[in-house]
């Protein structure tokens, strides 16, 4: 709420600090030493820190009335997948009983001029993903989106739509009856602050949120421009998984995902297995699971602490993905990466196809 502060210079703010409050405590001989804060943003911060506070605290209530939960970036129940990301919001506005840590997330996006056929596949798809209790991520728009939501809903699943307005109003208004039902198990999602209405850019800035918070991307249906090719754009960019449903050659609503299938930005989805394998969720440890078979002693001595950490999951687990290493290990993407690097180029570890990773 301070002119001038953007997602970066906040998150520089607070790891100078500690703390946001400290942020806002802090005299000015001591604002002026922290790197990146010449006179002018010194000013701005001096200028708005108690106006900012006031705001906030109308936040506050507002939310508190609306049952909303604010999630700062450093708050626990914030989606870990999504907080290490460069552009990742700040403080996201939530509205229900999901775990939005769920141990298995998956996206899926389409098409607003969906087909029967995209139909019938989004719900063999999400009744695929009961048994392994996966949370249902969409955008909670017309076609592909409600169906996806709505067939999370049908079995059982908790399924949570990212909005591109504030979460008070449900946009479409024609959904309005499914995202009451979505709060029974599941809920909405959005970083965009009380009143703010669905403009035309805040689809891909809701777009990154849906493709951050999960592990997968599946497009079922998209036409050659679709909005759907952006999610799965930026889920590339994350470096996660991506996955289309090819179809039929003549129909416009499958010209993007049998265009994202050819570029390779995405692997094909026919069938659970597809998804299954592509993610390793057959064989890998997942973060509440003790693995139970007696495993042979690793020694870990002359390794430092954090390598220790991955070392004794690959051990119990086997070939792991990335994804579940990072969550079973806690360490963030970038600290994860950095360490694997170092195991691989010891000769103690070895990436595999699909960002599996194995001892040697």
């Amino acid at each position: 709420m301070i002119p001038q502060v953007g997602g970066g210079t906040a998150r520089m703010l607070v790891k100078y600090f500690g703390s946001a409050e400290k942020v806002f405590t802090a005299p000015k001989d001591v604002l002026e030493k922290v790197p990146r804060v010449g006179d002018a943003l010194l000013k701005k911060i001096l200028d708005h820190r108690a106006e900012a506070l006031r705001q906030a605290e109308e936040v506050i209530r507002r939310a508190e009335k609306e049952e909303v939960q604010l999630l700062y970036y450093t708050n626990p129940l914030y989606p870990d997948r999504l907080r290490d990301l460069p552009d990742a919001p700040l403080l996201l506005y939530y509205k229900g009983n999901a775990d939005l840590n769920a141990s298995k997330a998956i996206s899926v996006v389409g098409t607003r001029k969906s087909t029967d056929y995209g139909r019938v596949v989004t719900e063999q798809l999400i009744e695929g993903l009961v048994q392994h209790e996966a949370l249902i991520i969409s955008g909670l728009a017309f076609g592909i989106d409600i169906m996806a939501h709505k067939a999370a809903m049908k079995f059982g699943l908790p399924t949570v739509g990212v909005m591109a307005n504030s979460v008070e109003t449900v946009y479409p208004a024609a959904h309005q009856r499914d995202a009451e039902k979505m709060l029974q198990n599941g809920g909405l999602l959005s970083e965009f602050p009380f009143g703010t209405k669905p403009d035309a850019p805040r689809f891909p800035a809701r777009n990154r949120i849906i493709a951050g918070m999960s592990d997968c991307t599946i497009v079922v249906e998209s036409t050659s421009k679709g909005g759907s090719l952006i999610s799965a754009d930026i889920a590339h960019s994350y470096d996660r998984e991506v996955m289309a449903v090819p179809g039929p050659i003549t129909a416009e609503t499958s010209q993007g995902c049998n265009q994202l299938i050819r570029s390779l930005k995405a692997v094909p989805y026919t069938k659970p297995k597809d998804l299954e394998e592509l993610l390793n969720w057959d064989k890998a440890l997942t973060p509440n699971s003790v693995p139970k078979a007696r495993v042979p002693a690793l020694d870990l001595s002359g390794f430092p602490e954090e390598e220790q950490r991955v070392l004794r999951v690959l051990h119990q687990a086997g070939p792991t993905h990335i994804d579940v290493l990072s969550r079973h290990t806690q360490f963030s993407m970038g600290q994860l990466s950095s360490v694997l690097f170092t195991l691989e180029m010891s000769g103690v570890v070895k990436a595999m196809p699909g960002k599996l990773f194995m001892l040697l």
